[in-house]
């Protein structure tokens, strides 16, 4: 069976060696110490490894049941779920107010690497619950906020999001679930949503579905969609519960994947909702959630691809297959580890400098959305939202790869189910899909991100890199030659696909579109590459500093120069294929395919 070891001490570098949290201006981060994110860390880890690991396989053998209208959860998840809530995990960054405790979101992405990493399906009810919970903080009544907030933010109840309908996933304004309004300000909710991530379950004695519909008589299309708070049981105005509301399972999805986690289609037959936000802007209150569940779902990327790594490396070290070409490693065996090999160690290599460069990402992007929220900062909030369908689309692709690769080194045993790799493909596929499919995040990123506020984001982007470079070239030759030219190639080649993208997109649209994916792909490798070069440095300071663990530092050097040389000279591919254009894409007429 699998493993899964917390990369603890990794984030913690990243934290503060890279990141220097406890020194950033933004509220709450100069209680960041060491000490107490390494505490945190260390307990979090414990809570993935002994807790929620163990469960990963009977989630994935087990999934979830539907019997009578109810949905039962793997073996083991509700005990676990208790123990998670217990230790106030689900609201480790939610206010105070609620029973939160108001960490900043770094701390809960720290937090949730490990936990999904430990049991994707299972951690994705208190993950969804925490994007409900943002969404009815940010746009919902005093009176609503304080009805459901404190129940959620506990995961006492729990949250969903209810979006797709059978005829209509990405394309929202094509709905056809109706909210009637009735006369003491509540809506009747009518229709069927589909591939409702924890729809429903047994861990919880309440869930508060989001749901977007229409109200008769609104706009056409998605200015017309509002948004509402439905939930599975009636709250009374003391706040116990009341009678059942109109809403029902009608079947648990059968997936590829996440088998633990409930996917359910739900049926609203008249259920009470109540307008969230304001009519006919259900997208706006929504994407509150949606842009927080498009960084999780990065998250989770990087999650599956560490815990493959993970079990990749001890299976290559340990099985014996081959002899090292360069003379026998294990001469008194029969044959050397698999480790030995060159095109074993450039698939770990691929891996280990994927996952590292990522987490560093995400919590990059976790401390933006901190400087946006915390203190209000809004070119932090601009920078972000361009980094969103980044972090969502490349690390899902990359990800996913990577769990590939990691199946890969067990070969035939990869393929087989006792040894558990396949599963963290299954559970890596879904991530490239839900929350907007990633061909839909690259549309976005160019279509709308790339031109926001005249395209100042993206020039500040590049602004920073070129900043990066020239405050840091002069460390040491090395340092410049193996991190900070490899860095400017790439930043150039992504500047020289925004440019041809401003000179030909306008003419005609398909020559950006045609490019979109690449250029997502282009960004994520830029964004990483910046991420090894803040962390190469980083080391070769504590280095120099003759900071303990040399080995660490000696590792983090070596790995982030494999990146620099073997992974980002992949913008060149990318660019040329954004130069060639969309001819070439659009050349077929759709009945010659």
């Amino acid at each position: 069976m699998p493993s899964y070891t917390a990369p603890a001490k990794d984030a913690q570098f990243i934290l503060h060696d890279v990141l220097k949290v406890s020194g950033q201006d933004i509220p709450g981060y100069n209680e960041l110490e060491p000490e107490f994110t390494g505490a945190v860390l260390e307990e979090a880890g414990k809570i993935a490894s002994a807790v929620l690991h163990p469960l990963n396989v009977v989630g994935d053998t087990e999934g979830c049941r539907l019997e009578n209208g109810v949905v039962y959860t793997p073996n083991g998840f509700k005990d676990a779920f208790e123990q998670v809530k217990e230790g106030g995990w689900p609201g480790i960054d939610m206010p105070e107010e609620f029973g939160g405790q108001n960490m900043p979101y770094v701390i809960g992405t720290a937090v949730g690497e490990f936990f999904s990493a430990a049991n994707q399906a299972f951690t994705m009810y208190q993950g969804l619950t925490h994007g409900a919970a943002s969404a009815i903080l940010a746009h919902g009544t005093d009176a609503q906020k304080h009805t459901y907030l404190p129940k959620m933010v506990s995961c006492e109840w729990t949250g969903t999001m209810n979006l797709t309908e059978p005829h209509c996933g990405t394309d929202l304004g094509l709905m056809r679930t109706k909210a009637e309004p009735q006369d003491d300000g509540s809506f009747r909710i009518s229709g069927q949503k589909i591939f409702i991530s924890s729809g429903d379950h047994d861990m919880a004695e309440n869930i508060v579905h989001l749901v977007l519909a229409k109200i008769p008589g609104g706009p056409e299309g998605i200015k017309g969609v509002s948004l509402f708070i439905v939930p599975k049981f009636l709250v009374n105005e003391d706040g116990s519960l009341g009678e059942r509301n109109g809403v029902s399972v009608g079947k648990i999805e059968e997936k590829m994947g996440i088998h633990g986690n409930s996917t359910c289609v739900m049926n609203y037959d008249g259920a009470v909702g109540y307008l969230l936000g304001e009519e006919h802007k259900g997208m706006r209150a929504m994407f509150t959630m949606m842009n927080e569940a498009r960084v999780g779902v990065g998250m989770q990327g990087l999650a599956q691809a560490e815990a493959a790594y993970q079990n990749a490396l001890e299976y290559a070290k340990d099985r014996l297959q081959g002899r090292d070409v360069t003379g026998a490693k294990n001469p008194d065996g029969p044959a050397d580890p698999l480790i030995v090999h060159p095109d074993i160690r450039r698939s770990l290599m691929d891996q280990k400098s994927f996952a590292e460069g990522a987490r560093a990402f995400l919590l990059w992007g976790a401390t933006l959305i901190d400087q946006a929220h915390r203190a209000g900062d809004k070119d932090a909030d601009g920078l972000i939202s361009l980094m969103t369908p980044v972090i969502k689309g490349f690390l899902t692709d990359q990800g996913y790869d990577m769990t590939v690769q990691a199946q890969q080194v067990y070969g035939g045993h990869g393929y087989i189910e006792e040894w558990g790799m396949s599963q963290y493909t299954r559970d890596a596929r879904i991530a490239m899909i839900y929350e907007g499919a990633n061909g839909v995040q690259a549309l976005d990123l160019v279509g709308r991100k790339l031109g926001q506020h005249g395209g100042k984001y993206v020039l500040a982007f590049f602004d920073l890199v070129k900043s990066f470079c020239q405050d840091n070239k002069d460390i040491s030759e090395a340092y410049t030659k193996d991190f900070i030219k490899p860095l400017q190639a790439a930043s150039k080649d992504l500047q020289a696909a925004g440019m041809f993208f401003m000179q030909n997109g306008m003419k005609d649209p398909n020559h950006a579109l045609a490019g979109s994916y690449d250029f997502m792909h282009l960004f994520g490798q830029v964004c990483l590459g910046l991420m090894w070069a803040k962390m190469g440095k980083a080391a070769q300071e504590a280095l120099d500093a003759g900071a303990g663990d040399a080995a660490f530092y000696e590792t983090k050097l070596a790995t982030g120069r494999y990146y620099m040389a073997r992974r980002l000279p992949a913008t060149k591919l990318h660019l040329a294929r954004i130069e060639s254009g969309a001819d070439t894409v659009m050349a077929l007429d759709a009945d010659a395919f």
